[in-house]
């Protein structure tokens, strides 16, 4: 299917009807009690700022006003904020849609199997990334790439690096060499910094695919009418992979939960399988970014991504890899 096919697609699927849906703001929102009913949860608290759903294995937060919901103990973003009146909360249909509904259900594909993976060290050569203290940006991702790498091969996955040297990779070849690979899996590794606060943000953010009529929300995020790419195709399972890096980061680490979130990220929105990309820390904030060129701490960071990959492999494609590692091949 093109990309038009499934901004059509997609289209329709919005202008269904879906109980008592009401506009807000131009855009289309279901009580979240209504939603609740359909779906065997229940309301377990609820003030005039927020609400929390449960049943036996679920439990989501929603708060007035806000654009992150909290589903099973991880931030994750909304595209459009929550809605409160009088006690009575509602959700934009598109954020339940392609959002919160995948990460309660899970896409399976019986029999498929991840084996390839395709790590892509941010930044290289003459770009160097951030650079905090002296120490760049590039400088890190390889040598978590690295570390990734190796853990991946150790528990059988296929793995093939963008750049496995200081050299720079424009950022189309990336995503190519991770689709004529016919990788199962693109995982985009950074680190962040920042001007203002560094002794107060820090913690990962794990990003995927904006949806098709939303805006991206990273700092430089396109607007809601960006269109559907080809990541699109393969968004729900991109989203149930970020969550899964990013609950695993967040409770083997025991850092600050920056959330999921969504990005047009070049490297993103060409790729043919599911893809993310992981801020996995802060290099401005004083302890977090000494932390970050220690190998010791990098193992533990390359640990729970991994754990994040296998978690994500048992709910959508439980049968195990076996390959192994491979070099990154020259474009053609």
């Amino acid at each position: 299917m093109n990309a038009c096919g499934f901004l059509l697609l997609f289209a329709v699927a919005l202008s269904a009807p879906a109980g008592r849906a009401a506009s807000v703001n131009g855009h289309s929102y279901q009580p979240l009690e209504d939603w609740a009913d359909a779906n065997s949860l229940r309301i377990a608290a609820r003030r005039s700022d927020e609400i929390t759903l449960t049943n036996r294995t679920t439990r989501l937060v929603f708060t007035k006003d806000s654009r992150t919901a909290q589903i099973n103990g991880v931030n994750v973003a909304l595209s459009f904020p929550v809605a409160a009146d009088k006690g009575q909360f509602s959700l934009a249909q598109l954020d339940l849609a392609r959002t919160v509904e995948p990460l309660l259900y899970p896409p399976k594909v019986a029999g498929k199997k991840i084996s390839t993976i395709v790590l892509d060290p941010g930044h290289g050569g003459k770009d160097p990334g951030n650079r905090v203290a002296g120490r760049n940006e590039k400088t890190a991702t390889l040598a978590l790439a690295s570390e990734v790498r190796d853990q991946l091969a150790a528990a059988g996955f296929r793995v093939i690096l963008t750049r496995t040297a200081d050299k720079f990779v424009e950022l189309p070849v990336r995503p190519d060499i991770a689709n004529r690979n016919n990788a199962d899996l693109f995982v985009s590794l950074h680190f962040n910094a920042t001007e203002s606060g560094k002794a107060e943000v820090s913690g990962p953010e794990t990003y995927c695919i904006t949806p098709v009529g939303a805006a991206s929300s990273n700092a430089q995020g396109e607007g809601a009418n960006y269109g559907a790419t080809t990541a699109n195709l393969s968004e729900k399972k991109s989203l149930l992979l970020a969550y899964q890096v990013q609950r695993a980061l967040v409770n083997n680490l025991g850092v600050d939960d920056r959330s999921v979130r969504r990005a047009r990220f070049a490297v993103l929105r060409d790729c043919e399988m599911p893809a993310i990309l992981i801020e996995s820390g802060y290099k401005t904030h004083p302890v977090e970014g000494k932390k970050i060129f220690e190998a010791a701490y990098r193992k533990q960071l390359a640990a729970a991504i991994v754990k994040g990959i296998l978690n994500y492999q048992k709910l959508t494609a439980p049968v195990a890899a076996t390959n192994k590692v491979s070099t990154v091949r020259k474009p053609r």
